[in-house]
């Protein structure tokens, strides 16, 4: 049986920075990756999301100590533009104080995994990839000690174990499950909490490539938050896709024919490539499907991929039994986000760093001190566009200006807004004040009562 100090599970943005910082710290630490093919890397990887790009002030929340390397980006960006059916919002600031000169900038999902992974193994940590953990068997009896089994027999004790194994919560809910009651175990059910993401590597019309936004159409298909988006790569190439709630049935859907990329002859929500292929139609009228062929060397298959997306809502760790819940598989990623490789990165280290310290006891402190103000603003906003409408979307861009770091928008516009500026605005505080001191956490450590 190897015998490590820390053991983390998944290899992905999280994962990796966790092995980062627990080597780093001097501990003798090894990642567990099972490994997914992707068509644009020659081995396998982790199954990350291939997120809308980085934010300026994410570069700092990130916290990495150094630069992003040039070859990981695909275009520095200058502006996000966010459209209703009729209004529309350009952000070209962030409204967040930074140190990254411009708004942002994409990656190439698979090379930035592959330099964390360098980075960790660099600062000693070591990487297994190919082989998945099968099982995990902690004895609290004494000092916490993890056992994990992996598919290929191999058996590894740690003293601390990071789970990092992303939104579905493959070995997380198997770990927790003793720990926590029924109805908290609820709320970690993956198809209720999480939501769905698909998109397709485009090549687009020259004329109509933007390199310098991202950009989002919000009431334009059901689900509040349910959105198709295009973000640029390399150039000619775009990232086409969409995020929706998983089990969305039509006939739950109120007001369909308000729905642009709805049909009135679906019978079902459509699939992912359904809607990718009539947004298309619709925005850019007088081209032909023809014009945006897929890059079939690109994504997980074929140009394609499909991946979870962890709900808004995270969770505290099980601390006294030495272990930390990170990046997607702790909820800190969300489908506001769109992916939050930043969150990931910055708990996966943090876990990291106070696993190999022997003071895993402060890690909820820590995370919720870090990214805690961006965590909030999101639960925020999913609660405040719970059952939006495509009018609602309208509303909310009509009045929006500016979207700031703390007040998601100037008390200055929504007063002169009116009536409903002055609304949304006290009711985005409100709910902001209901969430202070941490409580837009679902699960508490002190949930886990049988430790």
């Amino acid at each position: 049986m190897q015998q490590v100090d820390v053991a983390i599970v998944g290899g992905g943005p999280a994962g990796s920075s966790a092995g980062h910082a627990a080597a780093s710290e001097g501990a003798d630490a090894v990642v567990i990756e099972k490994g997914v093919p992707r068509a644009d890397r020659e081995t396998l990887g982790p199954d990350s999301t291939d997120a809308a790009g980085i934010l300026d002030y994410w570069v700092d929340i990130m916290n990495l100590g150094e630069p992003i390397p040039e070859h990981v980006k695909h275009q520095e960006l200058d502006a996000a533009e966010f459209v209703g059916p009729n209004e529309s919002v350009e952000l070209t600031s962030t409204g967040i104080d930074s140190s990254y000169p411009n708004f942002g900038f994409t990656v190439h999902r698979a090379r930035f995994d592959d330099w964390l992974r360098e980075r960790a193994e660099n600062a000693g940590a070591e990487y297994r990839v190919g082989t998945a953990v099968a099982e995990v068997d902690s004895d609290l009896s004494g000092a916490p000690t993890h056992t994990l089994t992996l598919r290929d027999g191999t058996e590894i004790q740690a003293d601390y174990l990071i789970l990092a194994d992303g939104p579905q919560r493959t070995i997380t809910g198997t770990v927790l499950e003793d720990w926590l009651a029924d109805d908290q175990m609820a709320k970690l059910d993956s198809r209720k909490t999480n939501h769905i993401a698909y998109q397709e590597y485009r090549r687009i019309p020259e004329e109509l490539f933007e390199d310098d936004r991202i950009k989002f159409w919000w009431g334009y298909m059901p689900g509040h938050t349910a959105y198709p988006w295009v973000f640029p790569n390399d150039e000619p190439v775009a990232r086409v896709g969409l995020t929706m709630p998983i089990g969305m049935d039509i006939d739950d859907v109120a007001n369909r024919e308000d729905y642009c990329l709805l049909n009135p002859e679906d019978e079902r929500i459509p699939q992912g490539g359904t809607y990718i292929q009539r947004l298309l139609q619709r925005e850019y009228p007088g081209y032909d499907l023809d014009d945006f062929p897929l890059v079939e060397d690109r994504g997980k298959s074929g140009g394609t991929e499909t991946y979870p997306i962890s709900s808004t809502r995270p969770i505290e760790s099980p601390t006294d039994a030495n272990v930390a819940i990170v990046g997607g598989a702790m909820g800190a990623t969300s489908e506001f986000h769109e992916g939050g490789d930043h969150v990931a990165i910055r708990t996966g280290q943090i876990a990291g760093t106070q696993a190999a310290r022997g003071h895993l006891d402060s890690y909820n402190d820590r995370w919720h001190n870090a990214i805690g103000d961006e965590v909030r603003r999101n639960c925020v906003f999913a609660d405040m566009v719970r059952g939006y409408e495509p009018d609602d979307w309208d509303t909310m861009f009509g009045l929006i200006s500016d979207v700031k770091g703390d007040d998601a928008f100037s008390a200055h516009e929504a007063v002169y807004a009116g009536w409903t500026g002055a609304k949304l605005f006290a009711e985005y505080k409100w709910k902001k004040f209901g969430f202070r001191d941490g409580r837009y956490a679902q699960i508490r450590e002190d949930d886990y009562g049988s430790l």
